[in-house]
């Protein structure tokens, strides 16, 4: 695909109608991005595709304008119930904002665009579904339960989106989107999105798409070039006295703090207040309203801190966020990557911190083994007099070859070319077999413990049931009675 993308340096080169060309022109947009250039004239064909891209790379627009393109050319009106273009998506804060980009691009076309997704009332949902919609973007549960009240048919659907469909798998909605597929005509066009691609993503896809044309931008282990990384190795106990140090600090402008559960969520804006700072969050738990004004103030910057869980990672798309911190390092590594990209965004810089306690080495290592490079580390543990400030050594150990990547554990589903036995790295030189190397002490022990090898590699299944204990529910968790639970407490159904 890199003889489309040598001679696309602007928006008129994808052979896009007039109107549409227009809303860009208004919205300031002028050269695609290389996901647009590759997928845009692909569409335009009516080929299936698939896409392999993170949040940030434009594949909103990628879908959005051939979809929006299609309709034009073939005229029409959608039917009485149902909808000419189906897009699903994992959450609603994502859904919305496809929505508004398919509203932002369609300014000068007329067509209608909704959303259906839980946490509102089915009401206003019914009466725009009674209506025909060309453009409908839903979460495949909300979805479902509008099918089974006979209020929604997507038996005349022309075009089917899958949006972030390895974020579907860690919210547990496959066995929705199965569900849902039957329903929907056998001659469509098909388009899937996923950052990562999983065995039973991969799996979806082939079942869904025909003859695919794939589009592929930057590796999904890739960190954005601009976002400045850095750690600060700290006690769990003093987390918060360093965030609060850190977002006063100068040149700290819009911030995005994630925590690892809504109700760690909610703490952490309780203590920001308390040290005043003002922040809203925004999680499972939070109604429409809630998440909605809480985007908004932080939009606006009346609230420039949003403390948010993993279901905001890849939903929420704000320009001129500076930083990006991590109160709590996420379970699965490639969470970090998707977190860190909400800064750094539109050719803007950024800056990425994650505070870390002792007991998230082993999490810190799958990030830096998945992103195949250190992050730069500080260390702000406390001394028994003094907190005490200075580097931690994050090089490659003695003895690991250049380019070895560690041992034991991976990230998800994927395998590592040179990858060692479980039980970490070689023998230093000079040890004998049997014998025991005397302890390592100060600054060099934080960086041993980072050295030690990881837990044999867990199946998807298992690292998502391991966000289920002592009755915690943690935004991502397939486990047996997670999806009752989710509905019952206003997620993302």
């Amino acid at each position: 695909m890199s003889g489309i993308t040598d001679f696309v340096t602007s928006f008129t080169d994808l052979g896009l109608a007039a109107p549409l060309l227009r809303a860009l022109d208004e919205a300031g947009y002028t050269t695609p991005t290389p996901i647009q250039a590759q997928a845009v004239p692909l569409v335009l064909e009516g080929r299936d595709l698939l896409g392999i891209a993170q949040t940030g790379t434009g594949k909103t627009a990628a879908f959005a304008l051939p979809i929006l393109n299609q309709l034009i050319a073939k005229g029409g009106r959608p039917p009485r119930g149902g909808c000419r273009v189906l897009v699903l998506s994992p959450t609603r804060e994502l859904a919305s904002q496809i929505a508004d980009s398919f509203k932002s691009y369609g300014a000068h076309l007329g067509f209608s665009v909704a959303t259906v997704f839980g946490g509102v009332p089915h009401g206003g949902q019914r009466r725009a579904l009674a209506a025909g919609i060309d453009v409908l973007v839903a979460t495949p549960g909300r979805l479902l339960d509008h099918m089974a009240a006979g209020t929604a048919r997507l038996d005349r659907v022309e075009t089917l989106v899958l949006d972030e469909a390895d974020q579907m798998l860690d919210k547990g909605f496959l066995p929705a989107i199965r569900k849902l597929i039957p329903t929907l005509p056998k001659q469509r066009q098909t388009l899937f999105f996923s950052a990562t691609m999983p065995t039973e993503i991969g799996r979806l896809a082939g079942e869904l798409l025909r003859d695919p044309a794939r589009v592929e931008v930057a590796p999904v282990a890739t960190t954005a070039e601009r976002v400045a990384q850095r750690v600060m190795h700290v006690e769990t106990a003093r987390k918060r006295l360093l965030l609060a140090k850190l977002l006063k600090g100068e040149g700290v402008g819009r911030t995005l703090v994630f925590a690892r559960t809504k109700h760690g969520a909610d703490r952490v804006v309780k203590q920001l207040e308390q040290d005043g700072l003002t922040a809203n969050a925004i999680h499972g738990n939070k109604s429409q309203g809630q998440r909605e004004r809480a985007l908004q103030e932080f939009r606006e910057g009346s609230a420039p801190i949003l403390v948010a869980t993993d279901i905001a990672a890849r939903g929420i798309d704000v320009d001129n966020v500076t930083h990006v911190v991590q109160y709590d390092l996420p379970d699965v590594p490639e969470s970090y990557v998707h977190r860190i990209g909400r800064t750094a965004r539109a050719g803007a810089s950024g800056e990425a911190v994650a505070l870390v306690a002792a007991e998230e080495l082993d999490k810190l290592w799958a990030v830096e083994k998945l992103i195949r490079t250190p992050i730069p580390a500080e260390d702000h543990r406390q001394d028994q007099s003094s907190p005490v400030t200075r580097p931690v050594q994050t090089g490659r150990p003695a003895g690991r070859p250049q380019g070895h990547r560690g041992g034991g554990g991976q990230g998800r589903g994927r395998g590592a070319p040179g990858q060692q036995r479980q039980g970490g790295g070689p023998r230093p030189q000079g040890q004998p077999a049997g014998q025991r190397q005397a302890a390592p002490r100060g600054a060099e022990a934080g960086n041993q413990s980072r050295r030690r090898a990881m837990p044999a590699a867990m199946s998807d299944a298992t690292r998502r049931d391991r966000t289920w204990r002592d009755g915690d529910f943690r935004e991502g968790s397939t486990a047996p009675g997670a999806r009752d639970r989710t509905w019952r407490m206003g997620g993302d159904d």
